[in-house]
């Protein structure tokens, strides 16, 4: 199968959908999938990709060491060696193809620093109307 160097560009965000969740490998007999060479168990973890105005959900496969402490849905996430496998097979007598995604590890990404909101400003007319209506009330 071919494998293909996904490029990350710095500008990208990436933002999960869901926190890790084992990979089955089999539903009828809910085996977890774990990687061939190591061994370790298989996380999935759904992942928001926005680059450029777009914005992609990739169910990306995670190595159990590669998850970082604290993933939640909604975090900020940065890809490690991001992977993509082109596949197809027939079930059934129907084709099905698509991409699998698959990483060394997740990082936790900081979110970019935003100003703090500035005060509305007050206008001379608007600060002296409430002091009017009170020296007319009285």
């Amino acid at each position: 199968m071919a494998q293909i160097a996904v490029l990350v560009k710095p500008t990208d965000s990436f933002v999960t959908g869901t926190g890790g969740a084992p990979k089955i490998k089999n539903p009828q007999t809910g085996e977890i999938a774990t990687d061939r060479d190591t061994g370790e168990t298989l996380y999935t973890v759904t992942v928001m990709q926005m680059s450029e105005g777009r914005a992609e959900i990739l169910k990306i496969t995670v190595p159990q060491s590669g998850l970082p402490v604290g993933l939640a849905a909604g975090v900020l996430v940065r890809p490690v060696d991001l992977i993509a496998t082109p596949w197809a097979r027939i079930f059934n007598g129907s084709l099905s193809d698509g991409i699998a995604y698959r990483v060394t590890r997740l990082e936790l990404a900081q979110a970019p620093a935003v100003a703090a909101p500035a005060a509305p400003a007050v206008t001379v007319s608007e600060s002296a109307a409430p002091a009017a209506a009170v020296k007319k009330a009285a």
